[in-house]
């Protein structure tokens, strides 16, 4: 029953959030929205809306584990596994200068989530400054790309143009109306049979959260990204990638802080490892090795978009063999250092 709850959950949250985005830039294009600020507000960011409703969900239940874990383990998911499959089906031309400021954002604001899971710093404050951040990041960018129409503007518009989504206005709310009820429902699924598979196989909820859960709310951008790169516009994806991973830390886990602060220190109880909602003494439950694997990732992919211009087939086989091993890792299958 378990497990159906976590498959239940996953495929919710798929279709619910395919529903959602869909729905809303089809509202959005018979509003004469542009594709520009489409593709820079709901394309990207709508894809991340599963994270959200799934990492508030978690901490409403007090798993902080599956709520951190899940940002950190779908940034790491989007780069090596669905950038992976995506430069596999079919090889990423980059362009630098389209990419140049949104990745200089997406590794700014990745030393800073490290940063804040070091210092166990998710307080409300904190969670106000990331949603400021996030609002003055779109807020710019929209500014940016309408005034130079430079090669960034032109691949947000192209991100839009991905989304087939053409229905009426009141089809187009009834189905996102419809896809936001599925990730709520599919969100509430994943948590609960993400909490109680942890506690009947003695798996800590973090695990939990850096992989099934992470995986799941990134079938959104997995899909997106692999019709992208299917229809030879594997650039869109890459774009999409970034725009998703900055979302998922300054907005999600600044939605997150700002309802609810939260701890990501655990707290020992006899023999028993709890979560701590309140800060305390205790180990991080993002360990070095996960902000290891979430800056290398960041690099690795930074890395491959730069040289040569293209993010080849093999290149996307390494980004695929590095989450291979980072889940043998993380599910103790490989032998890994204290330290970590």
């Amino acid at each position: 029953m378990t497990y159906l709850m976590v498959l239940g959950g996953l495929v919710l949250l798929f279709i619910g959030g395919e529903g959602l985005v869909r729905g809303s830039v089809s509202v959005a294009r018979k509003l004469n929205i542009s594709d520009l600020v489409i593709g820079l507000t709901l394309v990207g960011f709508g894809t991340s809306v599963p994270e959200l409703v799934t990492s508030l969900r978690a901490i409403n239940e007090g798993a902080v584990g599956i709520a951190v874990g899940n940002v950190v383990g779908s940034n790491i998911a989007n780069i090596l596994l669905v950038l992976g499959i995506a430069a596999l089906i079919h090889p990423i031309i980059t362009n630098p200068r389209a990419l140049m400021r949104d990745t200089s954002v997406m590794v700014i604001v990745t030393i800073l989530l490290c940063g804040l899971i070091w210092f166990d710093l998710f307080s409300r404050l904190a969670g106000f400054m990331l949603m400021a951040c996030l609002v003055a990041y779109v807020g710019f960018s929209l500014f940016a790309d309408q005034t130079t129409g430079d090669e960034a503007s032109a691949l947000h518009a192209e991100e839009a143009e991905t989304v087939e989504a053409n229905y009426g206005v009141i089809f187009g709310i009834l189905m996102a109306l419809a896809g936001l009820v599925g990730v709520v429902f599919g969100a509430k699924l994943l948590v609960d049979g993400g909490v109680t598979i942890a506690r009947e196989f003695g798996i800590s909820e973090t695990v939990i959260g850096l992989s099934i859960v992470a995986v799941g709310t990134s079938l959104p951008e997995l899909a997106t990204s692999a019709i992208a790169a299917f229809r030879g516009k594997a650039d869109v994806a890459l774009g999409n990638i970034i725009g998703s991973n900055i979302f998922n830390i300054l907005g999600i886990l600044g939605v997150t802080a700002l309802v609810h602060p939260f701890s990501v220190r655990s707290v020992p109880v006899g023999d028993v490892t709890t979560d701590a909602v309140t800060s305390g003494a205790g180990t991080s439950l993002i360990s070095l090795g996960d902000m290891s694997a979430l800056i290398l990732s960041v690099g690795l992919m930074v890395l491959f978009a730069i040289t040569g211009r293209l993010i080849a087939r093999w290149e996307g086989a390494v980004l695929l063999f590095g989450y291979a091993l980072y889940m043998g890792l993380t599910f103790n299958l490989i032998p890994v250092p204290a330290i970590l």
